[in-house]
């Protein structure tokens, strides 16, 4: 190959791959600190960090980032040394690791910035050098596989970290077993290849190692396939997993640990191979990296698709009213419309991203926060697979690291003031996530610190009645400039946290944020924010002779009016109560809120929502359907008004409002302290 090849056009690659291995990096780094903290190795994600350190190398010297080689290569020299002695890592280690993992994300900010990589920090080279695996020579001891059948886990296609790990899951607890699958043709027609069994056994347990073994098989193959992993599963539901016979689970652990011969250990500096994967196995990783502007391409041309159905079907309309046979043409736009909607589904799940992955760094920053405020913390995340739109997600985790921040500098005590109030010294952090059926996800920030003294937050805005609630409460902290804080520190105190957060819950994504908070037993806050933003099932309804738009997940009922059952109380201020569920709920006539109408008559048809917790209902005059719609937010300042999402075409060239019931409703009535200043 003689043509010149220009190393920038793979920087964009290079640059997406190693952000990926870095936050890979971080997240062992943290799992092999907490092992630490405990005296106990964490093998497998001392080996992962060193691989990911390994390639992070190896794709710096080939688009020729040097300083990033050479920090990588002294980073992946120490953890080579723990790796060797069995995944023992000290926890003092730790740290120069960070700065090191550190180094190359500030390097590669600044690549990415066009900017050429600085060099290599003073003294950082030396600190890397000088990192030991603690107890390395007892490490390797304690590594030694006394409790496997060395034969059976065919120990000597095994590194010394994948020893360990067996030896140790065997001695916690866990079954250590090898199960043989057999590829065949029988099996490949009925989807059963190592591809597909390796992905059901791996949600079985840890799997620690896949290896090719050669020689006659039952059925007359020469290829077996060993699983070898950790579980706690029975031997019936594994050989499910790998489709039945002739497939074999035996168990890798002795029932008394005889003398076994310590394997040879590796010589410093002898790189140890790293075991081939089977070509099936490699095209197993089905995972494509797609640039994001490519995404938004492909809904953008969908929203495009979803405006012109909508104009056919009005177009359709219009011909079934004039008397036009249309029959057919009705059926196939109902065709349309199911294939429009498979392909909405299939594009936004390529733009969904999981929320366990958006919050992968948390750990990072309560790491930092521990260090920089001297307190114990403890951060728990329960999101499971819950996924969200990248849009949503990137407008969201900077709420969520306000919270978790202002958890632990504000909620948590010191490890003294908790051991005076009977709490453990350690605080917890704990944040939740999960899905609900109407396209809205639900997080919660708990912490089982301090609560909120309404008393004093009161007292700081300058109110003179205390909240008595969480949502009023919620008023109080979440005033553009309020702090509780005297003094500004480097994490907290200058009054934006909270306003930054109800800004992008409820303004830009058109969620709902809750407060409950107790005295000495700590707060949580309720998050609930949509999927996504952007293509919508929308309810759409005529007031005062103008169309408009809300979201279906936002509405929890549609009912008629019936004028005999509103009431107006004396003493109401002249608002209406209409029965809903047992309960008088306010009606509020949407006309009169949007400031077209005067009167306070009650309209003939009702759209019920929740607003901050309580129901309300909204009156308007006609309900036209329910439509598929593309939401167009209003992100010039200049026009952005409380209550409105954005807008969107109908299908009939016009642009339509989309409303948020919930914040007109809040930002409309007497007393909503900010957010009537703002609205007004």
């Amino acid at each position: 190959m003689t043509a010149s090849v220009d190393l920038a056009d793979f920087l964009p690659a290079y640059l997406a791959e190693v952000e990926e291995l870095l936050d890979s990096a971080h997240r062992h780094l943290l799992a092999v600190e907490a092992s630490a903290r405990r005296g106990a190795a964490h093998p497998k994600s001392v080996r992962e960090l060193f691989r990911a350190l390994h390639t992070i190398k190896g794709l710096s010297a080939m688009v020729d980032v040097e300083p990033i080689v050479s920090i990588a290569h002294w980073m992946e020299t120490s953890l080579r040394q723990a790796d060797q002695a069995g995944g023992r890592l000290p926890e003092s280690s730790v740290e120069p690791l960070l700065e090191g993992l550190r180094a190359v994300e500030q390097r590669i900010r600044q690549l990415a910035a066009g900017k050429p990589a600085a060099p290599v920090p003073a003294g950082l080279a030396e600190r890397l050098e000088s990192l030991e695996p603690a107890g390395a020579t007892q490490g390797s001891a304690a590594a030694a596989p006394r409790l496997l059948d060395e034969e059976k886990a065919l120990a000597s296609r095994l590194g010394p970290a994948e020893r360990e790990q067996l030896s140790l899951g065997a001695t916690g607890g866990k079954r250590a077993v090898r199960l043989d699958f057999i590829p065949g043709a029988d099996r490949a027609a009925r989807g059963l290849t190592i591809n597909s069994v390796r992905e059901q056994v791996a949600a079985l347990g840890d799997l620690v190692k896949v290896i090719p073994v050669a020689g006659p098989t039952p059925g007359g193959g020469s290829l077996t396939f060993a699983l070898l992993l950790l579980t706690d599963a029975t031997d019936t539901v594994l050989l499910d997993a790998a489709g039945g016979e002739p497939a074999s689970v035996v168990s890798l652990s002795r029932p008394a640990p005889p003398a076994a011969p310590a394997s040879a250990p590796s010589t410093e500096g002898s790189a140890e191979p790293l075991e081939e994967e089977p070509e099936e196995a490699r095209r197993a990783g089905g995972t494509l990296r797609v640039e994001v502007s490519r995404l938004d391409e492909a809904l953008e041309r969908l929203a495009a698709l979803v405006v012109n159905r909508s104009r056919l079907q009005r177009a359709v309309a219009d011909l079934t009213a004039a008397g036009a046979p249309t029959r057919e043409l009705r059926a196939i736009l109902q065709e349309n419309g199911r294939q429009l909607r498979d392909m909405r589904a299939a594009v936004l799940r390529l733009r969904m991203v999981r929320v366990g992955d958006m919050l992968e760094r948390l750990p990072l920053l309560v790491r930092g926060l521990r260090r920089s405020t001297g307190k114990a913390v403890r951060l728990e995340l329960d999101v499971g697979d819950t996924e969200l739109d990248k849009a949503v997600a990137d407008r969201l985790l900077p709420a969520l690291v306000h919270l978790v921040r202002n958890a632990v500098d504000h909620a948590l005590e010191s490890p003294e003031e908790r051991r005076a109030a009977d709490k453990a010294p350690e605080g917890r952090v704990r944040l939740a996530c999960h899905a609900r059926a109407s396209g809205w996800v639900d997080l919660t920030v708990e912490d089982d610190g301090r609560g909120v003294d309404a008393a004093a937050v009161a007292r700081r805005a300058g109110v003179a009645q205390v909240p008595s609630t969480g949502d009023a409460l919620l008023e109080l902290l979440c005033r553009p400039g309020f702090s509780t804080r005297e003094e500004v520190t480097s994490t907290s105190g200058r009054g934006m946290g909270m306003d930054i957060v109800r800004r992008i819950v409820v303004d830009q994504l058109g969620g709902e944020l809750h407060l409950d908070t107790r005295p000495g037993a700590g707060s949580t806050f309720l998050l609930r924010v949509p999927l996504t933003i952007t293509l919508l099932d929308a309810i759409v309804f005529e007031c005062a002779g103008l169309r408009y738009a809300v979201a279906v997940g936002s509405v929890e009922e549609l009912f008629e009016v019936e004028p005999g059952r509103v009431v107006r109380p004396a003493g109401s201020q002249g608002v209406a109560l209409v029965e809903r569920r047992g309960a008088a709920v306010p009606l509020l006539p949407l006309a009169r809120l949007l400031g077209r109408a005067a009167d306070d008559g009650a309209p003939p048809r009702g759209l019920l929502v929740r607003q901050r917790g309580e129901l309300v209902a909204f009156g308007v005059d006609r309900l036209l359907g329910q439509q598929e719609i593309v939401l167009r937010p209003l992100e010039d300042p200049l026009v952005r008004v409380p209550g409105v999402a954005g807008a969107t075409d109908l299908g009939d060239g016009r642009p339509t409002l989309v409303l948020d019931l919930a914040a007109l409703g809040a930002a409309r009535r007497s007393g909503a302290g900010g957010r009537e200043e703002r609205a007004s």
